[in-house]
C-alpha cells in the first residue's frame, strides 16, 4: 500500500520548537486493518486542517495489519485539541475494538528539522517499547 507522504499544513517559524508524535498501530485482524485504512485518509485530512498542525504522514502496511503515523504540532495542547475533536475522537474509540497493540512516542525538535523521517520515528517507537 502506498504511504501518505509528509505534508505541511502550516509552516512553523524555522527556529520554533515543535511537538512531534509518532504512533504505531497493529490491528488484531485483516478486517480491522481494512477498516483502519479506510478511515485514515479522512483523519489525515482533518490534521491538515487542524489549528497548530505543522506536518503529517502515514505509513500503511495493511496486509501486515500495521500502521505508523507521524505528526508535528505547534505544541502539546494543539495535538490534544485535535485528538479530542471529531471525527478523530469517535474513530479512535471505535478502532480500540479491533486493535491488537498501540504505541506512541513524543519529542520536540526545531521546525527547521522537519520533516521527520520514518527511520527516526521507528527508532523512537522501538526505544519506547524497550523502555516499557
Amino acid at each position: 500500500m502506498p504511504d501518505i507522504p509528509w505534508s505541511t499544513p502550516t509552516q512553523a517559524a524555522p527556529d520554533a520548537e515543535v511537538y512531534v508524535m509518532a504512533s504505531r498501530f497493529e490491528t488484531a485482524t485483516l478486517a480491522g486493518a481494512v477498516r483502519f485504512f479506510l478511515k485514515a485518509p479522512g483523519i489525515v485530512l482533518q490534521i491538515r486542517k487542524a489549528p497548530g498542525a505543522h506536518g503529517v504522514a502515514l505509513r500503511a502496511r495493511v496486509l501486515r495489519r500495521t500502521f505508523l503515523t507521524l505528526s508535528a504540532w505547534e505544541d502539546r495542547d494543539a495535538l490534544y485539541r485535535f485528538a479530542g475533536s471529531e471525527p478523530h475522537r469517535s474513530s479512535s474509540r471505535a478502532a480500540a475494538a479491533f486493535m491488537k497493540e498501540s504505541a506512541f512516542t513524543f519529542w520536540t525538535v526545531r521546525a527547521d528539522e522537519l520533516p521527520i523521517g520514518w527511520q527516526e520515528a521507528e527508532r523512537r517507537l522501538a526505544e519506547q517499547k524497550a523502555a516499557s
